[in-house]
């Protein structure tokens, strides 16, 4: 099984929910030398339902909320990274995977704060990591987790900034921005392929356009007083942080 495995090249895309992984999944898959989860009975087609070794997010609270408990968050340390594990959720996703492609894609949110757990069991694995604006990712999730803002955008940046520190031991890891990739699809799917080194392939997904100028529209029109006040208050107690990934609440 452990020949099999590495003849194998494994692609695991990562991002909060709402962040465009799915998208991005779908485009990816379909590229010919590129397998990944089709018609598989569970949502979003997400590797993390698949498996038996590791809880998924639901356990942790779900959409906006399984980053706040420290346990979702798994590394090299973890008593589950064991090559045993790696070989048993490799058989579980196979029953999902075309095999005769060389490129095997997985795609759950959770990777976000995975990575480097993933990497222990996948020794060879590459990680594409989708950023979105916290704006619009918690917006878009809270008719999920019935949280107020503040708790999402605090989840958006204890998420981010674990990434962020597990960044350094990853090998093989490419960082891209929902908004560069719905701006220019195709050019974002080429620097994909040539990270994940295949040929380019024509997109053919039709990518929405201007998704998050709704949730734009949402932020900028709180100019009643108290909600006036929330939004200044949003701004002073995570500006700087969200500033560390290329975004503003401003």
């Amino acid at each position: 099984m452990d020949q099999q495995l590495n003849q194998y090249k494994q692609v695991f895309i990562g991002g909060l929910h709402r962040s465009g992984t799915s998208i991005l999944g779908c485009c990816l898959e379909e590229h010919p030398q590129i397998s990944g989860f089709k018609n598989t009975g569970v949502y979003e087609d997400e590797g993390q339902f698949l498996q038996s070794v590791y809880p998924a997010a639901g356990v942790y609270g779900g959409p906006g909320k399984f980053g706040f408990n420290s346990a979702s968050f798994l590394d090299e340390h973890s008593p589950l990274a064991t090559p045993e594990n790696g070989i048993k959720i490799f058989k579980e996703w196979s029953h999902y995977w075309d095999l005769q492609q060389p490129i095997l894609l997985e795609k759950s949110p959770p990777n976000l704060v995975r990575t480097r757990f993933l990497q222990h069991l996948f020794p060879g694995a590459l990680f594409i990591i989708l950023l979105r604006h916290p704006i619009a990712v918690s917006y878009a999730t809270q008719k999920w987790s019935q949280t107020p803002l503040h708790s999402l955008i605090e989840h958006w940046l204890i998420c981010h900034e674990r990434f962020q520190s597990d960044k350094p031991y990853l090998k093989k890891v490419l960082v891209l921005k929902y908004e560069d990739f719905i701006a220019s699809p195709q050019v974002t799917l080429n620097q994909i392929y040539d990270f994940i080194e295949v040929e380019p392939h024509p997109l053919t997904q039709t990518i929405r356009q201007g998704v998050n100028e709704r949730y734009f529209t949402w932020w900028n029109n709180q100019k009643k007083p108290l909600k006036a006040f929330y939004k200044a208050y949003l701004r002073s107690r995570f500006e700087v942080r969200v500033n560390n990934f290329g975004y503003s609440l401003k």
